[in-house]
């Protein structure tokens, strides 16, 4: 059990939490014109086409924006402080919001390439993202 908050999950995104429930990190991809993206959306943001589809990605992306987070929102962050919150663009295009997992948070950066992780809040897998060269960033 986990005093952190946990996603409600819906009909429409049962597929993005199925896939980080089994480690693996999904996004839509449109058939007609294959934009990949999130948010779930029951039709491309690119051009409308009605009915992507949830894939797999590789897991691997760049840290567009980052902020050291120094002061916890809720109690139940507070152990985890200093933590590090980023905007990752995956390789196959799509943004996300994530933290970036590291035993350095001063060191996470513009540029940085992480690889996703999952953190388990109860049921449900959270992704999250660590330093894809974590050597680099002791």
């Amino acid at each position: 059990m986990t005093d952190k908050p946990v996603p409600t999950i819906n009909d429409l995104a049962a597929p993005f939490w199925q896939g980080t429930a089994a480690r693996e990190l999904r996004v839509l991809r449109c058939r007609r014109c294959d934009h990949h993206f999130l948010y779930a959306h029951e039709w491309c943001p690119r051009c409308w086409a009605p009915e992507p589809q949830w894939v797999a990605t590789a897991g691997l992306g760049t840290v567009v924006a980052a902020t050291v987070v120094h002061q916890a929102p809720y109690a139940a962050f507070a152990p985890d402080v200093p933590y590090v919150v980023a905007i990752v663009r995956l390789d196959e295009g799509p943004r996300m919001m994530a933290n970036i997992v590291t035993r350095a948070p001063g060191r996470v950066h513009i540029g940085l390439r992480v690889e996703v992780d999952f953190e388990m809040r109860g049921e449900v897998a959270l992704a999250q993202f660590r330093p894809a060269n974590a050597v680099a960033m002791e």
